[in-house]
């Protein structure tokens, strides 16, 4: 049995309210893991730069409003 396989066999026989909080806990290892790459991507792709390069001409041609 893989790794993947006992870890679902596990979370499927959670109660509730272990459920509850494996998901609570899942979740916030999720969005780290999002941070961290998005923070990787800015510092080392150069692909966030290339946006804000974009939206900065575009703000100063007068082609954006006000939120």
């Amino acid at each position: 049995m893989s790794k993947l396989q006992k870890i679902e066999e596990s979370v499927a026989s959670l109660d509730s309210d272990d459920f509850a909080a494996f998901s609570r806990w899942f979740e916030r290892l999720q969005a780290k893991r999002w941070d961290e790459a998005f923070d990787r991507d800015a510092r080392t792709s150069g692909k966030l730069s290339e946006l804000a390069d974009e939206a900065l001409s575009e703000h100063r041609a007068g082609r954006t409003k006000a939120l």
